[in-house]
């Protein structure tokens, strides 16, 4: 298996040249296999946001490089860090942060409309996610009309709109109550194997990261 993911001695200060710099992380090496799911687990503190905002390309190390499908992304201008985010990243987030004025479909649509796929075209892509995580009968309802585990459910059909090769995912159950967590993540698990997606899923819950391929300490025994 060919790596989808691969940081390589990643280094990370904050507030270099100021009067109490903060190092976050320090020759970080790390990859994720094309179809694999690795579970990152890190408590509060231990540099765990600044890693997946570094390999989603949202924030550059000061040291080491990024590789994304096999591609150096370290040092690329902002117009093509945004394509590669755009084409090859799907990100959830433990607070779902769907679109309030827009059906669930719709927030399903809107990505893949900013690629230039037709508006048909990414509406049955909408319908066909939403039915793989039982929500077709919620296609046409708004967040607000949504409990909090379909809405996590229709951000993980977002993330995956564009059929990203990578997903990550920070927390991605965290606001949810236990029961619902489960059941959540059972989705979420069966849609990446559905796929065939590789992920990156950081999450401070031992049982759910044991369910996954791999688990990554960052600052901690695993």
């Amino acid at each position: 298996m060919s790596d989808v993911l691969a940081l390589e001695g990643v280094g990370k200060t904050y507030g270099l040249g100021g009067p109490a710099p903060v190092e976050v992380l320090r020759g970080l090496s790390l990859s994720v296999a094309r179809g694999e799911v690795v579970a990152l687990v890190a408590p509060s503190g231990a540099g765990k946001s600044t890693l997946l905002h570094i390999a989603g390309l949202l924030d550059t190390p000061d040291t080491g490089r990024i590789l994304l499908n096999g591609r150096d992304m370290t040092g690329l201008p902002d117009r093509d860090r945004t394509l590669a985010r755009r084409r090859d990243l799907g990100f959830v987030y433990q607070f779902h942060h769907l679109l309030p004025e827009f059906s669930a479909a719709e927030n399903i649509v809107l990505p893949q409309l900013a690629e230039g796929v037709a508006a048909r075209e990414a509406r049955a892509r909408a319908d066909d996610l939403l039915a793989r995580v039982g929500l077709s009968h919620r296609a046409d309802h708004r967040p607000a009309q949504l409990s909090g585990g379909e809405q996590q459910r229709v951000a993980f059909c977002r993330a995956l709109a564009n059929r990203p090769s990578l997903l990550l995912a920070d927390e991605p159950t965290g606001n949810l109550d236990p029961e619902t967590s489960d059941r959540v993540f059972d989705v979420l698990m069966g849609l990446v194997r559905e796929t065939g997606l590789s992920a990156l899923i950081a999450t401070h819950n031992h049982a759910l990261a044991a369910r996954m391929d791999r688990v990554i300490g960052l600052g901690v025994p695993v």
